[in-house]
């Protein structure tokens, strides 16, 4: 085993379960605010959830930040986009510039956007951009395998890394985002590996194929697959085989936020495919993934029931960036507020409700 597959190993072996005390905690504090139990529903259900993941019936999440992982993809070459690998660029000088629509949506709320290079081509270092680089973008996998097995092991460990340093920091909220002409092509390939569900079934449009350009996704989808035939049961071959670095470095933000005790929020189609490596690669960091909303993408509905999770919002969206992500950050707050400065049936004068069964 290599330097950065052992390091993984040794940190996923720290991953715990989540604090049920801390989740019971915040339960009976929701059961003291004054408003009809539950009624406040999913939203209710993530703050007990993040505080069993932090250890505290107090979760911190008023500094937030969405972190935008950006790769290349050589399975580009096989016409799976109506763009090429040049517009990844275009679209990470937007981000350091804070023009792009996570940008302008994360300053709505209140979130700082950290824009990581994972493997552009041939882009110079930009100011603004933090690099993580693990190769000149991945292979295409249609001819050979996308990246090394260690390559995608420091993609995964480089997520992590930018988890803890983040939560030293004192961030208490992180969202993935993403940016990657291709990367569609390469969440398809990994999830019918993890559903069983055909390249048919699972490729979508993207960014807006015809249909000549989606049977040629799809065709590279299967031919992926067929040439590798990635062991599902080992999420780094997978990882590897039809992978990017950018959904690697994805995976371990999620696997970072189980192991430091920091909430992420997952954005759409393919950060669910990381999130879903992650719990393939650690069953426990299930508990630090929360699903913002439903993509639009064919193949989310399938990933998501893979997942166990249940997202805030079904608003059609597909854009990337983390822009489901920080669109659900708005309503955590005011959830939080609730939960934090409510007042309680005590206090109101109002007998409290009581959970009632039956008739």
């Amino acid at each position: 085993m290599e330097e950065h597959e052992s390091w993984l190993m040794a940190q996923l072996a720290e991953i715990g379960p989540p604090s049920a005390e801390a989740g019971e905690a915040a339960r009976e504090k929701w059961q003291r605010c004054a408003h009809p139990l539950g009624s406040l529903g999913r939203l209710e259900r993530m703050v007990e959830e993040m505080a069993a993941l932090t250890g505290t019936a107090e979760p911190d999440i008023s500094r937030k930040a969405v972190v935008v992982f950006c790769a290349d993809h050589g399975v580009v070459a096989q016409g799976v986009s109506q763009c090429g690998s040049e517009v990844t660029a275009a679209i990470v000088r937007g981000l350091a510039e804070g023009r792009t629509a996570v940008c302008k949506m994360a300053e709505k709320a209140g979130c700082r956007v950290i824009p990581v290079d994972m493997g552009l081509r041939e882009l110079p270092l930009a100011e603004g951009v933090l690099s993580r680089r693990v190769g000149n973008g991945t292979e295409d996998f249609t001819q050979g395998p996308a990246m090394t097995r260690e390559q995608a092991a420091q993609s995964v460990r480089a997520g992590m890394e930018l988890a803890k340093a983040l939560r030293a920091e004192g961030v208490g909220l992180l969202a993935t985002g993403e940016a990657g002409i291709g990367n569609t092509t390469a969440s398809t390939a990994m999830a019918c590996v993890w559903t069983g569900l055909s390249p048919e079934e699972m490729t979508g449009r993207g960014s807006g194929l015809s249909d000549h350009g989606l049977r040629r996704k799809t065709e590279a989808v299967r031919k992926g697959l067929e040439l590798h035939r990635p062991d599902g049961g080992d999420p780094l071959d997978v990882l590897a085989k039809v992978g990017g670095f950018e959904i690697g470095a994805m995976c371990g933000l999620f696997l970072g936020g189980a192991r430091w005790g920091v909430p992420v929020l997952m954005d759409g189609f393919i950060s669910s495919v990381a999130a879903l490596c992650a719990l393939r690669l650690c069953p426990a960091a299930k508990k630090a993934v929360f699903a913002s909303h439903a993509s639009a993408e064919p193949a989310a509905g399938a990933v998501l029931a893979a997942l166990g999770k249940e997202p805030l919002l079904y608003a059609g969206m597909r854009l990337g960036e983390g822009t489901g992500a920080v669109a659900v950050m708005p309503l955590l707050d005011m959830a939080m507020a609730v939960y934090r400065d409510s007042y309680t049936f005590s206090e109101c004068g109002i007998e409290a409700y009581r959970p009632l069964g039956g008739f």
